[in-house]
């Protein structure tokens, strides 16, 4: 009867059109006052304080704020400036210039819909300028905006680490991998289709000239990650860098963008994070339950009765991700499922960085698979392209982000070479 009283809350809820974090918070409430063996509402208090209370989550807010500085200055700009320089002579040289600069922004941004913006609002009128249809053009800024969720510093990556206490610093170095594996077959593809495309001259002076334009751009992801991976700094440390830096180069050296600008931006930054964080809070009360009653290990009993082997937990894991992502936003299905999912990954054998890594690759699909799709809605808003032809544009993108996800399932050492060096 109390569980049934929970669905109907949660129907009730849903039907009201409530948002996620309300859902959640009143689904909590509801479980901690009873469904425990200690009924008190008080205790989801003490985990909202307890799951704030971590300085690895001053990175998240920190990151989105560096990656905005970005966006709004020039540093996105000049990295652009610097992959078309580069990738002139090769078919398809525009598209794969934005495949590269989205790449290297992921690298010091870490959020796929800021990633997608910065870059996209200066290629995807350029690729319409220079010929490529609008297709290709949404379908690849939409699906290479996720290389944000899966190179680091991502933030799925932080969330992922900080809800199964799995090390963020060897989450980041099994990120590469995949990440990169993406960006090759997103400018493979782009070869592909763009075949007979013209293409320019290679320019030495152009490629030098950008060079040095854009080299305080670029030094960026070298201090940042090499700082993690050294130990100078921590990831909130970096986090810390990241702003100070952008901040010095964007006011200072390329001083396109003014301090009044500064309050905008905190406000935009404010407003990404206003769901995140509650929802991170209350999301932990609900584990911090469900570790209390068993739930994981229930759950990994149930399971290995009906799993028989490790590829049809991948399955079955994978599946149930797809689906996830694909109905409600990618930072709630990671703090509600990831620590469920965990235990079972370790269960069946598998390496829990690994095991991190694909569910992580899984839910970045959710960003680009209707009905949901972040990255789908924020680029209907931005280019001003209606939700059907963005759907259109993004399918063959998604059946190789399918394709890259089969890869990582099967091969551990991408994501792990790294960690055994």
């Amino acid at each position: 009867m109390v569980t049934l009283g929970l669905l109907a809350l949660i129907a009730l809820l849903v039907v009201l059109r409530q948002s996620i974090v309300m859902i959640v918070a009143l689904a909590v409430a509801y479980v901690h006052a009873f469904m425990t063996s200690k009924p008190n509402v008080e205790f989801l208090i003490q985990d909202v304080w307890y799951a704030i209370d971590r300085e690895v989550l001053l990175s998240i807010p920190l990151f989105v704020f560096a990656g905005l500085i970005m966006a709004r200055g020039s540093i996105a700009a000049r990295l652009v400036e610097i992959m078309r320089a580069f990738t002139s002579r090769v078919p398809g040289g525009l598209g794969i210039a934005t495949v590269l600069a989205l790449t290297v922004f992921s690298a010091v941004c870490g959020a796929s819909s800021v990633t997608m913006l910065a870059i996209g609002t200066i290629m995807y009128p350029a690729l319409l300028q220079a010929g490529y249809s609008k297709r290709y053009a949404l379908g690849v800024l939409c699906a290479g905006g996720t290389l944000g969720v899966i190179i680091p510093p991502s933030l799925l990556l932080i969330l992922y680490g900080i809800s199964t206490e799995v090390s963020i610093t060897d989450l980041f170095k099994a990120g590469w991998g995949p990440g990169l594996l993406l960006s090759g077959a997103l400018c493979l593809y782009t070869v592909f289709v763009n075949w007979r495309r013209p293409t320019t001259p290679f320019v030495l002076r152009d490629v030098l000239q950008a060079l040095t334009r854009g080299i305080w751009a670029l030094a960026m992801p070298v201090i940042l990650l090499g700082g993690i991976y050294t130990g100078w700094f921590t990831v909130t440390e970096s986090a810390a860098v990241a702003v100070v830096y952008a901040l010095f180069v964007e006011l200072f050296i390329h001083r396109e963008l003014k301090p009044r600008d500064l309050s905008r931006i905190t406000l935009e930054t404010v407003k990404m994070l206003g769901m995140l964080m509650p929802l991170l809070a209350i999301a932990q009360s609900l584990n911090n339950i469900l570790d209390l009653q068993g739930a994981p290990q229930a759950l990994v009993h149930q399971m290995q009765s009906m799993v028989t082997s490790p590829v049809m937990l991948l399955v079955v894991v994978n599946l149930v991700l797809l689906i996830a992502g694909a109905l409600m936003d990618e930072s709630s299905a990671i703090l509600i499922l990831a620590p469920l999912l965990a235990p079972m990954g370790l269960a069946y054998g598998f390496n829990p960085v690994h095991f991190g890594i694909i569910v992580t690759v899984n839910l970045q699909i959710g960003y680009v698979a209707p009905p949901v799709a972040l990255n789908l809605v924020v680029a209907m808003a931005a280019f001003k392209e209606p939700f059907g032809l963005i759907v259109q544009a993004v399918l063959p993108f998604i059946a190789i982000m399918l394709a890259v996800l089969i890869v990582v399932c099967a091969l551990p050492d991408l994501s792990l070479f790294l960690l055994r060096k």
